[in-house]
C-alpha cells in the first residue's frame, strides 16, 4: 500500500483525500476525506480574477489540510486545481500561496484531464457490476464547469463546458450583489437556455445519448440524493451508489427553484455553502437527464479526488 494525499481545488469547494492505495489489487482505503466550501471562483466569471477574500479562504483551508497530511504521514501529495484557477488572470498568486503552504505547486489541469480523473474515480468500483449497462456517462457538475465523459473501462470521449452551479447562479440569479430569492421564471428560463447551449457543445464531441448508465458526481448531485432519501444529516454511506429516478430529480429541482433561502437552509443535509447554488446545480442535472433520456442517475461519492489518488499510485 502507498499512502497518498490528493487535493481537488474547484470553483466552489476544496477537498482532501488521504488514502492507502494498492494499484495491484485495485484497493483504495480512505483515511481522511473532507471538504471545505471556499468559493474560490467568487466573481471570476465577471472580473476574470480571483478575489482577495476568496484566496484568503482557500489558503486557510490549505493550512488545515497541511496539518492533516502531516498527521497521517502521506508519502506523496498531488494538488489539482480546476475551473476557477484556469480562468483567472491572477492565478500565479494562487500558485505561489499553495506552494508556500503545502510545498507542492498546484497543477492547473485542462478540462479533459479533469474528466479523465473523474471517470477513473467514479467507475473503478462499477466496472465489474452486471446490473449497470455500459457505456457509462459520468457527469461531474462542479461550481464553474461540468465534465462529461463516456467510456467503458477507459475513456472514449470527454468534454468540459463552462456551466456549473456557481457560474450559473452568478450569471443569471445575482443582481446588485443579491441572489434572487426565489428566482423568477424568466431567470430560470435564461439559466436553462445557457445550460442547453452548453449541452450542445458537449454533444459535439461526446456521444451523450449512447450512454446506458448515467453516473453523477459532486455536491449538487450528492445533495439531491440526500434530499431524495430525506436523510436527517449528510450520510456518505447512504448516498454512495444510491439512485435517483428522473421524476424525483425534476420534482426536487422545481421545489428548489421556487423555494426561499431559508427553506433551502432548513434541509438537514444541506451544506450552508450550497444553499444559494443548489437550484442551479439541480437544473444542470435535470437538463442532462432530459437530453440523454436517463431514467435514473447513479450517485457516486467517489470522483476526481479518487482519480487523483489513483494517478499518484
Amino acid at each position: 500500500m502507498t499512502r497518498v494525499a490528493a487535493i481537488d481545488c474547484g470553483t466552489n469547494s476544496i477537498r482532501l483525500l488521504v488514502a492507502d492505495v494498492n494499484p495491484q489489487t485495485g484497493e483504495l482505503v480512505d483515511l481522511d476525506r473532507r471538504m471545505t466550501i471556499v468559493r474560490l471562483g467568487q466573481g471570476v466569471d465577471r472580473t476574470g480574477r480571483l478575489a482577495p477574500e476568496a484566496l484568503a479562504r482557500t489558503f486557510a483551508a490549505c493550512r488545515e489540510y497541511a496539518a492533516v497530511i502531516k498527521e497521517h504521514g502521506a508519502e506523496r501529495l498531488r494538488f489539482v486545481a480546476t475551473s476557477a484557477s484556469r480562468d483567472a488572470e491572477n492565478r500565479d498568486e494562487f500558485v505561489r500561496g499553495v506552494l508556500d503552504i503545502l510545498g507542492v505547486e498546484p497543477e492547473v489541469i485542462t478540462g479533459d484531464q479533469e474528466a479523465e480523473f473523474s471517470f477513473t474515480g467514479a467507475t473503478k468500483e462499477l466496472t465489474g457490476r452486471d446490473d449497470l449497462a455500459k457505456p457509462f456517462l459520468v457527469v461531474d457538475i462542479g461550481g464553474g464547469s461540468t465534465e462529461f465523459v463516456v467510456g467503458d473501462e477507459h475513456v472514449r470521449a470527454a468534454r468540459s463546458v463552462d456551466v456549473g452551479c456557481v457560474r450559473m447562479t452568478e450569471r443569471h440569479l445575482v443582481h446588485e450583489g443579491h441572489v434572487s430569492d426565489p428566482p423568477t421564471e424568466a431567470e430560470t428560463a435564461s439559466m436553462r437556455a445557457d445550460i442547453e447551449r452548453a449541452l450542445d457543445l458537449a454533444e459535439e464531441t461526446v456521444p451523450l445519448r449512447e450512454a446506458r448508465t448515467l453516473v453523477g458526481l459532486a455536491g449538487s448531485v450528492t445533495t439531491l440524493s440526500a434530499i431524495h432519501q430525506d436523510l436527517p444529516e449528510y450520510d456518505s454511506a447512504a448516498i454512495h451508489h444510491s439512485r435517483i429516478p428522473y421524476a424525483r430529480v425534476r420534482e426536487i429541482t422545481e421545489w428548489l427553484l421556487r423555494s426561499t433561502h431559508a427553506e433551502r437552509a432548513a434541509i438537514p443535509a444541506m451544506h450552508p455553502g450550497r444553499v444559494d447554488v443548489i437550484g442551479a446545480g439541480a437544473l444542470v442535472l435535470q437538463s442532462i437527464m432530459e437530453r440523454v433520456g436517463a431514467e435514473e442517475v447513479v450517485v457516486s461519492e467517489h470522483d476526481i479526488l479518487d482519480g487523483i489518488a489513483w494517478s499518484i499510485a
